[in-house]
């Protein structure tokens, strides 16, 4: 029997030594060690779960909620629709990936589609959808839903399978997700994954997206999507280009066997930003509540300045691979991902894309709106804050910061102050 654990973008089997080598080059903290998952502040398979799916389930249960069953779709359209999930945010995977392996290849490739704290996987003829919803506290928790239509539809709690993939150096031990480039290995294989490596926003686009499909216009930019793996390095000239810039995919698979035509590039740029920013989050979560339930804060200090500064730099975008062309998405991604953030009294929001020199207008993440964010310890919490105010009014001179112009650090305070509650006073 296949396992019911699912890789949501990342790798099955995974060859730790690629993924640790992957963060080595572009962390400036690499060692994440490992935490317990059953440590007393933890408890990841005891504590209920408070994450959208467990919600949705009980609202289920009690018949708050029925889940439609489309004649084509089964549940998809239903669990997008009650999880606020759009449509225009998938994208788009054929590497060999998941447990439902045998039902993907670059004619049936695995769908996608998220929002800030869900992501939903589909895969022609699969035997389930699979499911990472965000827990506040506990990070990432993992579900299946049956494809098969039922009184009673449920969705079923993945746990130990999982997170042998999803709790590794990959997802800074802690469970969580990544987005994977997959590349070649020695082996005759289109869907070897010895050369894969987790991608984020600080990875050049010149090396992201093996084995996925993009849908967009990027300019003189190449990656490395749209093409069998293995044949990328050995593409002519001629055949390379016509893999770039694509703006549909129906000469490659049948689209009307998904919910959209396309595999966005900038909501796959999103989504990259969004699977580390949520792992950051949930590890600085996770430590800190061990620090205080160990009664070891003052010893743990120097760990938590190294994350927080880890953090911080993430959500300023500090080491955010520049794009040498504009970026276009051929779906309505790009209109409707800005629509759902709060906007401060000028109509900005830090959901609000760039797409010419960076992916986002305003250099912060809108993770800080999330959630998880919020339920972080109060000691955690206020030094995020603290050493975010002194990024934004210039008084931290780290040459890391220098990304930031005064108008980018004053126009993000001024969203911040309209649109964040609770911040600490001296933002004010």
């Amino acid at each position: 029997m296949i396992s019911r654990c699912w890789v949501l973008v990342g790798i099955v089997s995974l060859i730790l030594t690629s993924t640790i080598w992957a963060f080595q080059g572009h962390d400036a903290n690499p060692d994440f060690p490992a935490i317990p998952f059953d440590h007393k502040a933890i408890q990841y398979s005891e504590r209920p779960a408070n994450d959208p799916v467990a919600r949705l389930q009980k609202q289920v249960e009690k018949g708050e909620v029925k889940l439609e069953f489309h004649p084509k779709w089964g549940y998809l359209p239903a669990v997008l629709e009650h999880l606020g999930i759009h449509v225009d945010s998938q994208v788009l995977v054929f590497s060999k990936t998941s447990s439902q392996v045998t039902q993907i290849s670059p004619q049936r490739p695995r769908a996608l589609y998220f929002n800030d704290a869900v992501s939903v996987g589909y895969v022609q003829q699969g035997q389930f959808l699979e499911l990472a919803s965000l827990d506040p506290n506990q990070g990432m928790i993992f579900y299946t839903l049956d494809v098969q239509k039922s009184d009673k539809p449920s969705f079923s709690r993945q746990e130990m399978d999982c997170l042998k993939c999803h709790m590794s150096p990959a997802t800074l031990n802690i469970p969580g997700i990544m987005v994977s480039s997959v590349y070649p290995t020695d082996q005759d294989s289109p869907y070897g994954r010895a050369g894969s490596f987790a991608t984020d926003h600080r990875i050049p686009l010149e090396d992201r997206w093996g084995g996925w499909y993009v849908t967009g216009l990027h300019g003189s930019i190449r990656h490395r999507g749209n093409v069998p793996v293995d044949s990328f390095d050995s593409l002519t000239e001629s055949e390379l280009r016509q893999s770039q810039n694509l703006t549909r995919l129906d000469e490659r698979l049948n689209t009307s066997a998904y919910l959209a035509p396309t595999s966005d590039i900038v909501a796959l740029m999103t989504f990259e930003h969004q699977t580390r920013m949520t792992n950051l989050i949930t590890r600085i979560g996770w430590e800190t509540r061990v620090a205080i339930a160990d009664k070891n804060l003052k010893e743990f200090q120097t760990q938590l300045d190294s994350d927080i500064d880890e953090l911080v730099t993430y959500m300023l975008f500090a080491d955010e691979a520049p794009l040498s062309s504009p970026i276009q998405g051929v779906s309505s991604f790009t209109k409707s991902f800005p629509q759902s953030g709060p906007r401060d009294k000028q109509s900005r929001s830090l959901r609000d894309f760039d797409l010419r020199k960076r992916l986002f207008r305003y250099p912060l993440s809108y993770m800080i709106y999330s959630p998880a964010f919020d339920s972080l310890p109060d000691i955690a919490r206020n030094e995020i804050y603290r050493k975010l105010y002194e990024a934004l009014t210039g008084k931290d001179t780290n040459q890391k910061l220098a990304h930031l112009s005064a108008e980018d650090r004053r126009a993000v305070l001024e969203i911040l102050r309209d649109t964040k509650p609770n911040l600490p006073a001296f933002f004010k």
